[in-house]
């Protein structure tokens, strides 16, 4: 085949122990699936079914080593946000809670960077958020740790300290909506293809990060990540 232009870059991340990489088709994110989080940002979490938004394969940067992602134009509030990554290896539409882990090929940690002050402005006016989270390098995500390795974790201490200082502590059995329910709810609205990614949802401390900060992200056997915001 003979395209008329350069073809982009194929995403794709780094596999644990693996020479392998795994190709980034789609980025899914969970809105609000912690009950704290939604709460700090002014929802009732026992009110709101799972809703969805995504992000283009040019937000994931490969953080199995440490990172550094550049301050976003257009903001004066660039926020950290530490997700459980799933990724898909098999995909299907209709699947159900039962067969959902099936689907996945591993897990890994995430941070979903948003800029905060373009989606509440967006929020508030009833636009769409892309301008708040779907940019470019917004979603560096480390090692992906195969599912035939690790198992799936319901339950993992997942954090975040911003130059050493807490900012965000949790643990997934915390998700209001559990993975395999995620994968069960998304793919009723769109059939999930191999390669896609799914962010689970960030717990509460999300908060502001600034030219040089250095983000430390951890889930209890899953590693670490460190990202850097650029100077």
């Amino acid at each position: 085949m003979t395209y008329a232009i350069p073809a982009p870059t194929q995403r794709s991340l780094s596999i644990a122990g693996s020479p392998e990489r795994f190709p980034v088709n789609r980025i899914f994110c969970v809105g609000r699936n912690y009950a704290a989080h939604a709460r700090e940002m002014g929802r009732d979490p026992d009110r709101e079914a799972p809703f969805f938004f995504m992000k283009p394969a040019q937000a994931a940067v490969d953080a199995s080593a440490p990172a550094t992602i550049p301050y976003p134009p257009r903001t004066k509030n660039f926020h950290h946000e530490i997700e459980l990554v799933v990724a898909i290896h098999k995909g299907g539409s209709d699947i159900s809670v039962e067969s959902a882990l099936d689907h996945v090929y591993g897990y890994a940690i995430g941070l979903d960077m948003t800029r905060r002050d373009l989606q509440l402005d967006a929020r508030d006016k009833g636009r769409p958020w892309e301008f708040g989270k779907s940019f470019a390098a917004s979603a560096p995500i480390g090692a992906i740790h195969r599912a035939a390795d690790v198992g799936h974790p319901e339950h993992a201490r997942i954090a975040l300290t911003v130059n050493g200082q807490p900012r965000q502590a949790s643990d997934i059995d915390k998700l209001i909506w559990s993975v395999a329910e995620s994968i069960a709810q998304l793919s009723m609205y769109e059939a999930l293809e191999p390669g896609d990614l799914i962010m689970t949802g960030t717990p509460e401390g999300v908060n502001a990060v600034l030219p040089g900060d250095v983000m430390l992200g951890t889930i209890t056997g899953l590693g670490s990540i460190e990202v850097r915001v650029a100077t």
